[in-house]
């Protein structure tokens, strides 16, 4: 049965009344996701009813969490398991002879395939530092000195892209299919966020001088299938974090803020006829990039900090380090960011692996030794989940001076938030070509790190295209052996 001219009307006027009355305009529905953070941090409710229809997944913890966040030190290039975190005093001893064929053939290699196979010795020394003896490169002093005993190293983890972006691709979504929405949208979507002016999910760039340094596409922080709010934002490493944060001259919040409330009513009017969740996610983005002109200039006024801090860096902040980054990390957690994800464009080491992978270790190491440290002295990395990591690793084998892209084994490193400090997990064969034992795969890491934040990662879905999607696809375990 067709509705009737007046049925039609009168069910308009009630949305519009109920918009009026339950949201109160673009503020209202602000105010609504803030109590579905609050409620669903409290795993006291579910976000969709909370934020009056906003589609969050989790009701009351699926598993009791022992994180908040996450802070992903992501060393984009491919990190050198071989010279970092995984000792292998056989491929030393091996130095020059040819690779066994026991290992290679059959298999899928990168730029050496069809070429006589060497074996390349560890570039540089190894030591077994702190109290738990974890074996890591000379390379990290700041790492071994100052928080080897917080970290789990996991050397078993493999993946299933040997270049560089469908490996980035596969790292943060879960896939290599472009498309699919990145882990940081994934967890903002599932739990709400903390942080009342600025995103949920931020990501940082610097770049270094000793690798080739590869593009990281936007895509890699993209919202893909889920709302469009829920997309990571980029935040610069010089000057403004954001552009246009600041108001033209002649421009004052007041007038800005009848200027956003009176696209927000229009738009509120075009999303009672066209019923697109998406007019709902562009409402929200305009009050937050309201709110961001002044949390954002908070955020970087260092002002407040001390001068031990940037002692304990190493930078004054917003020179575009990796250090300076870790630090305005930290200040993102403590105002509530749910994800936030560092990359450093340093570690693609096609030639002269010995001193670039050297020079590339001293830009991340102080800062990465320090954001651990910090976090502990202020008592966040209980609930503060690190990981330092890359998206795939490097061969035992030389391309000339260097090494080629790995996909069957390399290392990370992972912090707090539940994670069971100074052990090391898994381990690679003898000359760290394949895993031998307590394989990781991607799709088990994006298990653990859901799981930590409270969420079976089976349950964390949406429905698009005629059936459910999750960060993990139909596969993914929780490696209970890294959790405390």
């Amino acid at each position: 049965m067709q509705p009737t001219p007046h049925a039609t009307m009168a069910a308009s006027l009630a949305r519009r009344a109920f918009l009026s009355r339950a949201a109160g305009g673009i503020g209202g529905l602000a105010a609504g996701s803030l109590l579905a953070a609050d409620a669903v941090a409290a795993g006291l409710t579910d976000a969709s009813a909370a934020a009056g229809g906003w589609p969050g997944i989790v009701r009351p913890f699926h598993v009791p969490p022992k994180a908040k966040r996450v802070i992903w030190l992501y060393m984009a290039g491919g990190m050198t398991h071989l010279d970092t975190f995984d000792h292998k005093p056989k491929l030393a001893a091996m130095n020059g002879q040819p690779m066994p064929e026991s290992f290679t053939k059959g298999q899928q290699i990168a730029q050496l395939q069809g070429q006589a196979l060497k074996c390349f010795a560890p570039q540089h020394p190894f030591a077994k530092v702190g109290q738990s003896g974890q074996e890591i490169s000379t390379i990290f002093p700041e790492i071994s000195a100052r928080i080897a005993d917080r970290i789990a190293i996991v050397k078993s983890l493999h993946t299933e892209a040997i270049n560089h972006d469908p490996a980035h691709t596969f790292m943060n979504t879960g896939s290599m299919i472009s498309g699919r929405p990145a882990a940081g949208s994934w967890l903002w979507y599932g739990l709400g966020s903390d942080a009342e002016d600025l995103p949920g999910f931020v990501v940082m760039v610097s770049t270094g001088r000793y690798g080739q340094s590869q593009p990281i596409a936007a895509r890699q922080w993209h919202s893909g299938l889920l709302p469009s709010r829920f997309q990571g934002v980029e935040f610069r490493s010089k000057g403004d974090p954001v552009l246009y944060v600041k108001s033209p001259p002649g421009i004052t919040a007041a007038g800005q803020r009848d200027v956003v409330d009176a696209v927000s009513r229009l738009d509120s009017l075009r999303g009672e006829m066209v019923d697109d969740p998406e007019v709902a996610a562009r409402l929200a983005q305009y009050e937050l990039a309201f709110r961001m002109q002044a949390s954002v200039p908070d955020l970087v006024d260092l002002a407040d900090e001390p001068e031990s801090t940037f002692e304990l860096y190493g930078t004054k902040g917003g020179d575009g380090s990796f250090a300076a980054n870790c630090l305005l990390a930290r200040r993102l957690a403590e105002r509530g960011v749910r994800f936030i994800q560092l990359y450093h464009r340093d570690w693609d080491h096609h030639g002269s692996v010995k001193d670039h992978v050297k020079g590339t270790a001293a830009e991340v190491d102080r800062g990465a030794a320090a954001l651990v440290e910090d976090l502990a002295r202020r008592g966040m990395l209980d609930d503060t989940l690190v990981v330092f990591g890359t998206e795939f690793g490097r061969t035992p084998m030389a391309q000339g001076n260097g090494r080629d892209h790995h996909m069957k084994a390399f290392s990370i490193w992972l912090a707090g938030g539940g994670i069971r400090p100074g052990i090391t997990y898994g381990a690679t064969d003898e000359l760290g070509y394949d895993v031998a034992e307590n394989p990781v795969t991607v799709h088990d890491l994006h298990a653990t790190l859901l799981h930590l934040l409270g969420i079976d990662h089976t349950k964390l879905t949406i429905r698009a295209q005629g059936r459910d999607f999750r960060l993990t696809d139909v596969h993914g375990h929780v490696v209970k052996g890294l959790i405390t």
